[in-house]
């Protein structure tokens, strides 16, 4: 949603806006799920803000509600609002309207609509006299507001107020419904009266202004799982295909950059990143960019492919790090709500550049001292992906020596961290938009950020560099007694359990007859290809857990399940780069010819078990693989004629290399790949839309029924 005011009104008396602030909220229904920014002294404030949210509820109502905020007020005053219903969202979808602000006062926040029936009958009595009655009949309710997404227990009153009296009648208790049927009649028995109307009062009105908005709407119908088994798949083949632009996720985000940005490439890094092949996909899409870079000082600076994808990535696994790093620090910042301009043009009166200076420079030094001494909070996914970036930068520009700091540099610093601080409540920091004033020191504070984050700035300070080159382990090393077996290289052999002094660091795992002593075996980590649980059955032996690397297993036996998981998450993240890591795997041990899991009778055949996912760990996600699939099926049935442009353009590539125009718009560096791999996904797409038809889950509108 982007939102613009014109000519917010009344512009005189007591109440004026031109001495006010003002900021718009986003409510569904009657909750509030977003407002902007404040806006200063304008009664034509342009807010000029996107917001993009999944409604996980249903709803009724969207509504937008502009405020006045002013220094005087207690509470913030309701200037108007501009409300439309579910069913008619569809008129506005993705286009600007201007909107005519409605008051706010609660009649007009009642939703929904009551159909009632009221007679008035005259009635003799039995002495002879008339009197009249009063008859209403309630019906029924329909589009009644839901209460977070949950539907009331509604009822409904009916009143009858006279200068004599007061008659109050309720019907009964519908449960859980927001369309109660009633049917319930009520009577009342009035005075006589020359004549009874019933008067609708008009109130005195103004224009309130005008609220210009831009709303898309869409709904996804998601079909069973089976459905998107072929999409799914042709999507997490992408990190494997060569050259990366062939992939499907690449072509996606190529047919889409016109129409929507990037912001088609979001569950694809959901999906990736939900299955484990987030970082092959990411590493991939950076070197190609930086074949194209020719600049050190360049690179990673644009909006590509590549710096959307990792953008996304750093949103979805570093909320908590976010949290940890920054949410302390800028408390304090929104609490103390010192005083940091240091502009001569904008410094109020009675302001003191120097008091002013030393408060943004004790928040600067307290903002990059928590970033600085983060390293032990950041995500591994994370880790994984910075340390693939300095070696990519490092290969395509092996002159210069800073470059692999520079490359980390632009997204930690300038794309995470500075970002996060200018806008906290992006990244559920804070729960609104800054005021004015701390929105300044934000600004500021960000910009000065950026600035430190640059090489200049690194060469002289040690704790960056410890940011950027970050451990794997947050402790040198990782060690603790277990029992281990016997590996027994023999057929035949003793093969027993041992106390043993098992040692792990970034480099080695060993183990020792005891702490201290010379290692017995040394097995390098870029070695293991796996870290599993192992079976109870397998030796009769509880927590145990198994290395399998280039060798036989090792099998290990930990002291509790606390110590058995604690050396699978360690082992695990020091070996979850390592190429050729297994997907599968025997959950049990090869004993008497035969695996105990699957009966195989060969020993090397592969598992029978998928490989537990390593990237994750730590990371709390909440992704519905089949939604994310079925959204990247609507952006590719929505761009379509641009995908069989792509596709025309790989053919002609392929009979003509000149330059042609049409291929320009796209990253064509294999037709024949690519060509291909268009090929297959015009097949599943064509299949996927057949199911969606014959579901009849598709409508021509969206948001009707």
């Amino acid at each position: 949603m982007a939102a613009e005011n014109s000519n917010l009104g009344p512009s005189s008396g007591p109440n004026r806006l031109r001495d006010l602030c003002t900021f718009c909220t986003i409510s569904l229904d009657q909750e509030e799920v977003y407002r902007t920014k404040v806006y200063e002294k304008s009664v034509s404030p342009f807010y000029g803000e996107d917001f993009y949210f999944e409604i996980p509820r249903p709803f009724q109502c969207l509504s937008f509600y502009v405020y006045a905020k002013s220094m005087f007020q207690i509470r913030d005053l309701p200037v108007g609002k501009v409300a439309i219903r579910k069913e008619d969202l569809y008129k506005y979808c993705g286009k600007e309207n201007w909107f005519q602000l409605q008051p706010v006062d609660p009649h007009s926040e009642v939703q929904g609509k009551v159909h009632l029936e009221m007679k008035l009958n005259e009635l003799i009595t039995e002495n002879g006299s008339i009197c009249q009655q009063l008859v209403v009949q309630i019906i029924a309710c329909q589009g009644l507001p839901l209460i977070s997404g949950q539907n009331c227990d509604p009822y409904a009153t009916v009143t009858l107020v006279g200068p004599a009296r007061s008659d109050q009648k309720k019907t009964k208790v519908k449960k859980k419904t927001s369309d109660p049927q009633f049917d319930e009649t009520f009577h009342f028995e009035v005075q006589p009266h020359p004549f009874i109307e019933y008067y609708l009062l008009k109130r005195g009105n103004y224009d309130l202004g005008s609220l210009r908005l831009k709303v898309t709407y869409t709904e996804d119908n998601v079909l069973p799982s089976a459905f998107y088994t072929a999409l799914r798949n042709l999507m997490l083949k992408s990190p494997d295909v060569k050259p990366i632009s062939a992939s499907a996720a690449h072509v996606l985000g190529d047919i889409c950059r016109e129409s929507v940005g990037y912001e088609a490439l979001l569950p694809v890094v959901r999906l990736l990143l939900h299955h484990n092949r987030l970082l092959p996909f990411l590493t991939s899409v950076a070197a190609l960019e930086l074949e194209n870079t020719q600049e050190a000082n360049t690179i990673f600076r644009g909006n590509s492919l590549a710096t959307r994808c990792i953008d996304d990535m750093m949103k979805i696994v570093g909320k908590s790090y976010l949290t940890v790093t920054l949410k302390p620090v800028l408390n304090e910042i929104f609490e103390s709500n010192k005083t940091c301009e240091i502009d001569p043009v904008k410094l109020k009166e009675g302001d003191n550049v120097e008091v002013n200076k030393e408060n943004l420079q004790g928040y600067v030094q307290k903002v990059f001292t928590s970033i600085t001494q983060s390293s032990s909070s950041c995500p591994p996914l994370m880790c994984d992906v910075f340390r693939s970036l300095r070696q990519l930068a490092s290969k395509r520009f092996p002159a210069d020596p800073h470059v692999q700091y520079s490359a980390v540099s632009s997204f930690i610093f300038l794309r995470f961290f500075a970002v996060a601080v200018l806008s906290p409540h992006t990244f559920q920091l804070r729960s609104h938009h800054p005021d004015p004033e701390i929105s300044r020191t934000l600004t500021l504070i960000s910009k000065t950020i950026q600035s430190l984050g640059s090489w200049g700035s690194l060469s002289k300070n040690k704790l960056v560099r410890q940011l950027l080159v970050i451990p794997v382990l947050k402790e040198p090393t990782f060690e603790k007694e277990v029992h281990k077996r016997a590996q027994g290289r023999k057929r035949i052999g003793k093969k027993n359990f041992k106390k043993r002094w098992l040692r792990v660091t970034n480099q080695e795992l060993s183990y020792h007859k005891q702490k201290g002593k010379e290692s017995l075996c040394v097995i390098p980590v870029k070695n293991i290809l796996g870290v599993e649980k192992l079976e109870e059955s397998a030796f009769n032996r509880k927590n145990m857990f198994q290395v399998i690397h280039s060798e036989k297993p090792l099998y290990v036996q930990a002291g509790n399940c606390v110590e058995t998981n604690s050396w699978i998450e360690v082992l695990s993240q020091v070996s979850r780069c390592n190429p050729g890591r297994l997907s599968t795997f025997h959950p049990s041990a090869y004993v008497g010819g035969s695996w105990l899991c699957c009966k195989e009778l060969n020993e090397n055949t592969p598992g029978c078990k998928p490989c537990t996912a390593t990237v994750l760990a730590n990371i709390q996600l909440d992704i519905d693989c089949d939604r994310e699939t079925e959204r990247i099926f609507s952006f590719f049935s929505s761009n379509r004629s641009r995908l069989q442009k792509m596709e025309d353009a790989c053919a002609g590539m392929s009979v003509y290399l000149g330059q042609q125009e049409e291929c320009s718009a796209f990253t064509i560096q294999d037709p024949k790949e690519t060509f291909r791999t268009i090929k297959e996904l015009g097949e599943v797409l064509d299949d996927l839309q057949a199911q969606h038809d014959s579901k009849g889950a598709l409508t021509d509108e969206p948001g009707t029924m």
